[in-house]
């Protein structure tokens, strides 16, 4: 797994932490740590040498701050550095928990799309009553048209069936209520196209759903948005965990997201992730290419009809 030892609000301390807490725990993990080696030094420094056997080192210095434009991930930079590993056959897997604009940029870029898909999802996977709810998209793409919420509910589908097991996976379109019709335009011409939209893995599109269906996961398993609201939404729900003393009992909070489109495995914490958040990244990411759930959701795609012109407005993530 590469390890952008810079990206995050508090990197690299907490990255670093992670990063020791994601090697003890996992004792078939290998690391790429990317970023300064005076840094990466002081962590294979805190390993016993059985463990430090299975750390190496990527000397980048450069970082791409939270407020920079996406576009600004030079070559030189810890995360493009990581995805160039990647891109290279130096590593299975990017975490970062730097911008999630040059994160998405830079795998979009160094990886290339799926075929197919215009504008990569982050997709979270939340704790719910029923079971985990597949939240797309939390911030891959800002402002989206119905039809790249359509490929997304696609994308969300097979992610459903092949990282989570779950069989038939039920498809809801998040708006401000259940009716026909309801919600603003985008909302309004996305459900016809979520209903015709042919979906893999025997899904099914069971229309609108409202956010307290997130948390109870009795109508579907699988929840479409913009990822401007999906991102308010994920971070709305961490507040909450945060208020009510923590993430559920039973675990399965969402600290890391998912980059579906993307020729390769990554995944982005959030910029204020805490040691526990990038160690859970981590094993996010040795999890899903564990699966081969990104070969995997690709190849579902395949003879699915293509994303068809866009009619959205491109913008940066």
């Amino acid at each position: 797994m590469a390890v952008d030892l810079l990206g995050g609000d508090d990197a690299p301390a907490v990255v670093v932490d992670g990063a020791l807490r994601a090697v003890r725990t996992d004792p078939d993990l290998h690391l790429l740590l990317v970023g300064p080696t005076e840094v990466a030094d002081a962590l294979t420094g805190a390993l016993a040498p059985e463990q430090r056997a299975r750390i190496t080192v990527r000397p980048a210095r450069a970082v791409v701050g939270m407020a920079d434009h996406p576009t600004a991930a030079r070559a030189e930079s810890t995360v493009r550095a990581a995805v160039t590993a990647v891109r290279d056959g130096l590593a299975d897997a990017v975490v970062s928990a730097g911008s999630t604009g040059a994160t998405v940029t830079a795998a979009a870029l160094g990886l290339g799309r799926w075929s197919g898909v215009r504008r990569p999802a982050l997709v979270a996977t939340l704790p719910a009553v029923a079971g985990p709810v597949v939240l797309l998209d939390v911030g891959g793409t800002l402002e989206s048209g119905p039809d790249t919420l359509a490929r997304h509910a696609v994308l969300g589908a097979a992610y459903a069936a092949v990282a989570h097991a779950v069989a038939a996976p039920r498809v809801g379109l998040l708006s401000v209520g259940t009716e026909a019709g309801k919600g603003d335009r985008l909302r309004r011409a996305a459900g016809p196209a979520l209903a015709t939209v042919p979906l893999p893995c025997g899904a099914r599109y069971v229309g609108l759903v409202e956010g307290f269906d997130i948390s109870l996961g009795a109508r579907a398993d699988v929840v479409v948005t913009d990822g401007f609201t999906g991102n308010v939404l994920l971070k709305a729900i961490e507040g909450a965990y945060a208020m009510a003393g923590g993430p559920p009992a039973s675990g399965g909070a969402p600290r890391a997201a998912a980059l579906l489109g993307v020729a390769g495995t990554v995944v982005v914490c959030h910029g204020a992730a805490r040691p526990d958040d990038v160690a859970a990244g981590i094993a996010l990411a040795a999890h899903l290419w564990r699966r081969r759930a990104t070969d995997t959701v690709s190849t579902l795609l395949t003879g699915l009809p293509e994303d068809p012109a866009p009619i959205d407005t491109e913008v940066a993530p």
